[in-house]
C-alpha cells in the first residue's frame, strides 16, 4: 500500500471507480440565468427536487441568479474559488434567434462553465439549453424530454462522490480537500 492509502491491484484484475447518487456532506450552488426564465426556473425547480430525492435539503442549496447565460462562468468562478461547494450546477438558456448572437452566449458559456471545473478541480453540473426554439426549451426543463436541470444536478452529485474516491489527492483548492477562502 502506498503513502496515500491506494493499493494497486492484482496482476490481471479491473479497478472499477464509479461515483453514486447517495446523500453526501457540503453544500450546493445553483447558478442560474434570468433570461429566458420560463424555461431557467422550470430547470431550477428540477434540480432542486433532484437533490432533495437524495437527501440534500433546501437549507444546502443556495441559489445564485445572473443576468443570462453569458454571465454564468463568473460567478461559477467566483463560487469555485470559495471553496464552499461540493459542486456547483449551472442553470441557462439559449435561445437561437436571428443574429450570430446565439452562437457567441453559448459557446462561451460552455467553454467557460468547462475550463472552471478543470482549473479548480470542482464537479460542474452542466444545465445550459442551446436550443432552436421556446417549445425545445420547455421540452427539456421539464417537458417530453425530462428536465436537464435535474439531469445536470445529479451529474454533479455523482462527480462530487467518484472524486472523493479516486486514490490521487484532490487538487488543494477543491472543498473536499480542506480549501479555504
Amino acid at each position: 500500500m502506498s503513502a496515500s492509502g491506494f493499493s494497486a491491484p492484482a496482476p490481471g484484475t479491473l479497478t472499477r471507480y464509479e461515483g453514486e447518487l447517495t446523500p453526501l456532506e457540503g453544500r450546493f450552488a445553483l447558478i442560474a440565468a434570468r433570461f429566458n426564465d420560463l424555461v431557467v426556473d422550470r430547470l431550477i425547480g428540477g434540480a432542486q427536487e433532484a437533490l432533495r430525492q437524495h437527501g440534500i435539503g433546501p437549507e444546502r442549496i443556495d441559489l445564485v441568479r445572473v443576468p443570462g447565460a453569458w454571465e454564468i462562468p463568473l460567478a461559477a468562478l467566483h463560487l469555485a474559488r470559495s471553496g464552499c461547494y461540493a459542486a456547483l450546477i449551472c442553470l441557462g438558456c439559449v435561445l437561437r434567434g436571428q443574429t450570430d448572437h446565439y452562437e457567441y452566449v453559448a459557446s462561451a458559456a460552455a467553454q467557460g462553465i468547462a475550463r472552471i471545473a478543470l482549473d479548480r478541480g470542482i464537479p460542474i453540473g452542466f444545465g445550459v439549453l442551446t436550443c432552436e426554439t421556446l417549445e425545445q426549451a420547455l421540452d427539456r426543463a421539464g417537458g417530453k424530454a425530462g428536465n436537464k436541470g435535474a439531469e445536470a444536478a445529479l451529474a454533479a452529485l455523482e462527480m462530487v462522490h467518484l472524486l472523493q474516491r479516486l486514490p490521487f489527492p484532490a487538487p488543494a483548492s477543491s472543498p473536499s480537500a480542506g480549501g479555504t477562502r
